[in-house]
């Protein structure tokens, strides 16, 4: 179950895939989930894909830790990869959580 992230910073990232170079695309998304972890204030991510449309939820301790991440060398040149090759589009979002709560079926 999922930790209360009222008050963690939250990017949604929404993106269309092109379908071209599967196999470098798993691998870089697979290279940053590893180093968006590896960040200070990184709190987690979730995904959720039906192959070609995606969504990730990345969750920051606060705006700044987000801020940080958009501007890792890294980051930036596996973004740029994306728009050249992976993506059709995307759309980016950030918000401050200001309720959160979870439940589970036991």
């Amino acid at each position: 179950m999922a930790e209360d992230r009222t008050g963690q910073t939250v990017v949604l990232f929404v993106s269309r895939r092109t379908g071209l170079d599967a196999e470098g695309y798993k691998a870089a998304a697979e290279a940053m989930d590893a180093l968006a972890a590896a960040q200070p204030g990184c709190r987690g991510m979730d995904h959720v894909s039906d192959g070609s449309l995606g969504i990730t939820l990345s969750y920051w301790e606060d705006e700044a830790s987000a801020v940080a991440w958009r501007q890792h060398p890294e980051h930036a040149a596996t973004r740029e990869a994306g728009r050249g090759r992976w993506y059709d589009w995307y759309m980016l979002h950030v918000a401050e959580i200001g309720r959160s709560y979870s439940w589970a079926r036991r």
